[in-house]
């Protein structure tokens, strides 16, 4: 516990130390790159000190020169910052309280990350949209297809709506099995555990020449990779094609 204590600490005053140095160095000159940089530097430094260690494979798998939707599964609170740390540049989807954290919520709105908001879909379907434009401009995003944290640590159903914007972008996915963060972060606890992360990024699934009509098709291709890289113990419990 004295561990955990001690990363949320270093955390915090990383956050209230450089973070408003950084939002301002942001605004003064038009460019997030040194915000982006010095925020996945405190990520992983976060998780030397949790004793958390990151494995990665399958960087060869992602394509070059283009923007693409990167889709791991999602476990525990350690995935996002764990995943984003060990990709190219991404901008993310996340959900709106995230937004309301004082600092952090104005850090990631200037670098072009998008609210969503689960209980209006409306407001659901313009981030959506916003994500679609931010795609055709180049900019590759990570996004969790499962909408939310697994409760047990298996895989859950996929939601479609990121399917679409990938397809609507013409952006390639990528899918990424995420295994090990339960037993890191267990959902609804504030400790961290040490122990290590597993990550594997698979071949890209292209939606080139896809319509709405293929997200379906398109989902099951990007849930197949991902089960591929996980433990018998947090594959879903259904049969079929999975």
């Amino acid at each position: 516990m004295l561990r955990t204590l001690l990363v949320y600490t270093v955390v915090i005053l990383f956050i209230l130390i450089l973070g408003v140095p950084m939002i301002l160095w942001s605004a003064l000159t038009g460019n997030s790159d040194t915000l982006y940089a010095v925020g996945l530097f405190g990520a992983r430094t976060a998780f030397r000190l949790a004793g958390v260690r990151i494995i990665v494979s399958g960087r060869e798998n992602i394509p070059v020169g283009r923007a693409v939707v990167f889709m791991p599964n999602h476990q525990s609170n350690c995935d996002p910052p764990a995943v984003a740390a060990n990709l190219p540049p991404v901008r993310v989807m996340a959900k709106q309280e995230f937004f309301r954290i004082p600092i952090l919520g104005t850090a990631i709105r200037m670098r072009g990350f998008i609210p969503v908001d689960r209980k209006n879909r409306e407001r659901a379907f313009a981030a959506v949209d916003q994500a679609i434009a931010a795609l055709k401009a180049g900019h590759s995003f990570l996004v969790f297809p499962e909408g939310t944290r697994s409760r047990d640590g298996r895989l859950q159903p996929f939601k479609s709506g990121v399917f679409v914007m990938a397809i609507k972008a013409g952006a390639p996915i990528v899918p990424v099995s995420v295994s090990g963060g339960s037993r890191i972060i267990r959902k609804g606890e504030f400790r961290i555990h040490p122990g290590t992360l597993r990550m594997t990024l698979h071949d890209p699934v292209p939606t080139d020449g896809c319509s709405i009509t293929d997200r379906d098709k398109v989902a099951q291709q990007v849930r197949r990779a991902v089960i591929a890289g996980l433990t018998p113990e947090e594959r879903p419990l259904e049969s079929g094609s999975d």
